[in-house]
């Protein structure tokens, strides 16, 4: 007995992969079949939908290591060494620059366990993050009360978040995408407003 290879997960993936190039480009599959020409263009959009899945994956490790895995098992996955992937994906994200403040600190050590929790302790003291990596948040200080958000980067479009009112904070961290707003309350100090 033979197992269809479009039921299996790597078929069923590289089944979505087709479909979404296809997606890209509606003509595509007619072009190919009269324009030698369209095949370039084939190459082109594979090119870069690998380009894009080779940042995914970058960011999907970085994610596991904020939720604590080891490089040891991130690199089994991966089919390397602990080494070779620390070297390969160890680098922290470029943090956004933001707004000038002179209060900076570093929200350290986080996981994608209890993030949410520290940034909504930090908000309500005016602090909001503007650029993260492995365990960390950068943030800075303003006088109003900030709110931060952790959503799917296949969840709520950017859009509608930033019409109400959300700015996204650098780039995703796939699989999340992060965003802050100011609330418009004054900073609390001790439990208590800030005049």
């Amino acid at each position: 007995m033979t197992v269809d290879s479009a039921q299996t997960p790597d078929g069923r993936l590289r089944k979505a992969l087709s479909d979404l190039i296809a997606a890209v480009d509606p003509t595509l599959a007619t072009r190919l079949d009269q324009d030698p020409e369209a095949f370039l263009d084939l190459i082109d959009l594979t090119r870069k939908s690998g380009e894009e899945l080779a940042q995914l994956l970058k960011s999907a490790v970085s994610s596991a290591r904020s939720a604590g895995l080891s490089w040891e098992r991130i690199g089994q996955r991966l089919g390397m060494s602990r080494q070779a992937a620390q070297q390969r994906f160890g680098a922290t994200l470029d943090r956004a620059d933001a707004e000038a403040s002179s209060e900076r600190r570093r929200l350290h050590p986080v996981t994608a366990f209890d993030e949410m929790e520290a940034l909504a302790t930090a908000g309500v003291q005016g602090w909001h993050s503007i650029g993260y990596g492995m365990y960390f948040h950068d943030l800075i200080r303003s006088h109003e009360q900030w709110e931060h958000l952790r959503v799917a980067a296949f969840g709520p479009t950017k859009r509608s978040l930033e019409a109400d009112g959300w700015k996204r904070i650098g780039t995703m961290w796939f699989p999340w995408a992060y965003y802050a707003r100011a609330t418009g309350i004054p900073i609390e100090i001790d439990g208590e407003p800030s005049r």
